[in-house]
């Protein structure tokens, strides 16, 4: 546990100039407030503000100034930035002027949950696999979807142009204590996978947000753009975020037995995504661009079933020689990590609590079908209670209504697919 006294005398030590204060918006994106070492003391009193419109992506006129509660334990410094004048950051929480958690904060919801979950007695635990593509800028720096390479899944250079890129990702990330369990090259042409230890979840959900920024970060000093969104290209896989999930008790998987095998449990947390499935897609697959990766028959059937083995499930049960885990494989780059935890979480625990039965393993089922596309899981989130719960009436309407503007805009669109389609026959 690191304390004030701790992060002063570093600041000194390393020379830190500047210290970001990062909060999540709803979008899951990254904000923050930069300042120098010399307002520390006020950042320690709680003391900075901004308007809080900011934490909708300034989308929902929301007027009230909101406060930066800094958590001490998550300062480090960015090893990506220059010697001398170094940068650090520092998560922080978001509350109301009087001091009360602002409970439309993405990662105060998830700390509500993780209090239910440990209310009775357990421990979510995750680990994600984080795929990402690295392309090229054009001339003003902006990012485009071209690439001159034409590597797949887990080849090594020459082929992979990325490698390097993704070597100094994964060496910096090691220098901010990141545990890096793997990286390589997946499907698609500058397509990447990294994958980190699991944690505990409101940690492993600080870390894929520290995971984007510095992946953006590191990428662009090889004049690349990083990016997480579901499905940039129509004709290569999409970049998805398939999470593993464990729950503890007392220190132990309650998903695996003693002789190693699957438990109930495992069985009934799977029952309770299914059952959920429908409202968790609004979360982890929140964008329009989400279900044409969900939907183009590179990645996890749109279908709602689980397996044991076998990719064409959404979701998959991983018993190996030394862990059982829930995996779940819908989730993509877009969604925001703290939001994912905790309705997975809520949907879990009410499969543990009321006994849900998956049904057999990849049985297919017309009732468990994923949404086509963001409208329908919206109405679908707004249908259902235990994920409503989770995340608060105020947020969900935020939410949703926020997330309603942004398929109507699309809507308006008319697009080059529709001109080429309609525009010479009629």
């Amino acid at each position: 546990m690191k304390t004030r006294e701790d992060i002063l005398r570093l600041i000194e030590e390393e020379g830190v100039e500047f210290i970001r204060l990062q909060f999540t918006d709803i979008y899951g994106r990254l904000k923050n407030i930069a300042v120098t070492p010399g307002q520390m003391n006020k950042v320690f009193e709680n003391r900075y503000s901004f308007d809080g419109d900011a934490a909708f992506g300034n989308m929902y006129g929301y007027e009230e100034k909101l406060y930066l509660y800094p958590d001490i334990d998550s300062f480090i410094i960015l090893p990506w930035r220059p010697q001398q004048g170094k940068v650090a950051k520092i998560v922080c929480d978001i509350r109301h002027m009087d001091g009360t958690p602002f409970d439309c904060s993405s990662r105060q919801i998830l700390k509500n949950v993780l209090k239910l979950v440990a209310d009775d007695g357990y421990t979510l635990m995750a680990d994600p696999e984080c795929e990402f593509f690295l392309f090229h800028t054009d001339d003003n720096g902006l990012p485009t979807t071209t690439s001159h390479e034409n590597a797949g899944y887990m080849e090594a250079g020459p082929s992979d142009f990325g490698e390097n890129a993704r070597r100094d990702i994964v060496l910096m990330l090691e220098d901010m204590g990141f545990e890096i369990e793997s990286s390589h090259h997946e499907s698609a042409p500058a397509q990447h996978e990294i994958d980190f230890k699991e944690e505990e979840a409101l940690k492993t959900a600080d870390s894929i947000q520290t995971f984007r920024f510095a992946v953006r970060s590191i990428a662009k000093r090889f004049g690349l753009y990083a990016t997480f969104m579901p499905k940039p290209k129509t004709d290569t896989a999409g970049s998805g975020m398939h999470t593993n999930f464990t729950v503890c008790k007392d220190g132990k998987n309650i998903f695996r037995s003693d002789d190693g095998k699957e438990t109930p449990e495992a069985l009934y947390f799977i029952g309770g995504i299914l059952k959920h499935a429908k409202a968790l897609a609004a979360i982890a697959n929140p964008t329009v661009n989400s279900y044409k990766r969900l939907l183009n028959g590179y990645d996890p059937s749109d279908t709602a079933l689980w397996a044991r083995c076998g990719e064409s499930a959404f979701i998959k049960l991983n018993n190996d020689l030394d862990d059982t885990k829930v995996e779940l494989r819908f989730p993509d780059g877009a969604a925001n990590p703290y939001l994912l935890f905790a309705a997975t979480a809520a949907a879990g625990q009410d499969g543990i609590k009321n006994r849900i039965d998956p049904g057999e393993p990849g049985k297919f089922s017309k009732e468990n079908l994923l949404p086509e596309d963001l409208r329908e899981a919206l109405e679908c989130l707004d249908k259902d209670e235990v994920i409503k719960k989770a995340l608060g009436d105020n947020f969900t309407k935020a939410y949703v209504t926020i997330k309603k503007a942004e398929w109507k805009a699309f809507m308006m669109q008319v697009s080059e697919w529709e001109l080429e389609t309609y525009l010479g026959r009629m």
